[in-house]
């Protein structure tokens, strides 16, 4: 299972489930989700075994 994080700026931060936030990661206010995540992507899944999060903004781009 997976522990999803977001914050003020929406980024969000998948974690393995009890991992704590990486020192990097630890100044943004990060807010857990309540749900229990069960399934990502593949890419999601083998971005957190090889470096033990993932993390992706979510930001739309401003119409100029």
């Amino acid at each position: 299972m997976f522990d999803v994080y977001r914050n003020d700026k929406r980024d969000v931060l998948v974690l393995s489930t009890g991992s704590p936030i990486p020192g990097a990661f630890s100044t943004n206010r990060w807010r857990k989700s309540r749900k229990r995540i069960l399934k990502v992507s593949e890419e999601i899944r083998s971005t957190v075994q090889r470096q033990g999060y993932y993390v992706r903004s979510l930001r739309v781009a401003k119409r100029e």
